[in-house]
């Protein structure tokens, strides 16, 4: 009898212990509860497998983006990294670039980390959206090797002016033609310097720190001012036309700057012997000013580029200029920093029109649109 209860109680040890190692080998297609609430909050895209490279759960992060499609992970390079970690326990980092979902779509760039997730062969890939960093930083260098090259230009003429200088200090004509120069590239210097500044200040995100109620006039006025003597010199003539008494929320120095930008920008691409009109009128609950111009025109190409910063349709004209080519690239973050916007209508040989629309101090400018163009309103 005791050999008898011996053998049962063997048995029902061996059953069991066979009956957990049964269970063991089959995968917990399960994930914990504490596992799938972490999944739910991360930022990246997240994919469980298992250890048939089957999807046991994805975010839908990962299936916006196409990484994963019903149970299948889509990425042959995600699924070869699964592998190697379900085989070697060691977690991965790599970077792969997924094809645009449509015709036409940039691809993405993904940096992803692909590591064991419990006993059972389950891997878990992360895989971070890295298109909009890269494209920050693409234009970063843009930016630096623009700046670079704008500044190398008068700094080395400066240098090479110093130069000429000293070899020709026995003649005064040459001199005085030489020290003209350096002043030009002196100033073009300056006001590069002074367009950095500004363009930095307003760029961020930061809100304008002590906006205010700001008399439109006052600006329109101030910004002429500014470009009398540049305009005289082309005998352009300057005329503020519009609605008077009008007046907007914000920074009083950014929107002369951005006026001003505007108005300068229409002085150097206008033929001698034109005019210049800068037009005011209430919009619904905004405050359109208006520059027009009787200059050559941007062509249709170039229209949706001209904000962007050293931007420029014709590289050789606007050295003549004198241009920084930051000049709209700052008009349109002063009108973004003020909640408002800028748009531009040109046709080559007719002239452009460029208008800032500003929100009005108190919620309404008191009219509707018109039909009436800058020009008509100023005759």
């Amino acid at each position: 009898m005791a050999g008898f209860i011996l053998g049962a109680v063997v048995m029902l040890a061996i059953s069991r212990q066979s009956e957990h190692e049964q269970r063991a080998d089959v995968p917990d297609d399960m994930l914990s509860s504490g596992v799938a609430s972490v999944l739910a909050v991360l930022p990246s895209s997240a994919v469980v497998l298992d250890r048939d490279d089957r999807v046991l759960r994805a975010s839908s992060a990962a299936r916006a983006f196409g990484l994963v499609r019903g149970e299948s992970l889509m990425a042959a390079e995600l699924l070869a990294l699964a592998r190697k970690v379900r085989r070697d326990g060691e977690i991965r980092e790599s970077e792969i670039e997924t094809a645009g979902r449509r015709f036409g779509q940039e691809s993405t760039t993904f940096a992803v980390r692909v590591a064991p997730l419990g006993s059972h062969g389950q891997v878990l890939v992360l895989a971070e959206d890295q298109t909009e960093s890269r494209r920050v930083e693409a234009v970063r260098r843009d930016f630096v090797a623009n700046v670079s090259h704008e500044l190398k230009t008068p700094v080395g003429a400066l240098s090479l002016l110093a130069e000429t200088i000293q070899d020709a200090a026995d003649d005064p004509e040459a001199v005085t033609r030489f020290a003209g120069r350096m002043q030009h590239e002196a100033a073009r210097l300056t006001y590069l310097v002074q367009d950095l500044i500004t363009l930095s200040r307003i760029q961020g995100a930061d809100p304008i720190p002590t906006p205010d109620a700001v008399a439109v006039d006052d600006v329109v006025h101030e910004a002429i001012d500014r470009c009398n003597t540049k305009a005289s010199a082309k005998n352009i003539t300057l005329v503020a036309g519009g609605r008077e008494g009008l007046r907007t929320w914000g920074d009083e120095d950014l929107l002369v700057t951005a006026l001003h930008n505007l108005i300068d920008n229409a002085v150097a691409y206008s033929p001698e012997h034109t005019r210049v009109v800068v037009s005011v009128r209430p919009v619904g609950d905004s405050v359109e000013v208006s520059v027009s111009d009787q200059g050559i025109g941007i062509p249709e190409f170039a229209q949706e580029r001209i904000f962007e910063r050293f931007f420029r349709v014709d590289t050789a004209r606007s050295r003549a200029t004198g241009g920084t080519g930051l000049g709209l690239a700052i008009v349109k973050h002063v009108a973004a920093a003020h909640s408002g916007e800028v748009t531009v209508w040109s046709k080559e040989g007719s002239g452009s029109t460029f208008t800032l629309r500003l929100p009005a101090f108190g919620g309404t400018a008191g009219v509707p649109a018109s039909t009436t163009t800058p020009m008509e309103a100023a005759k």
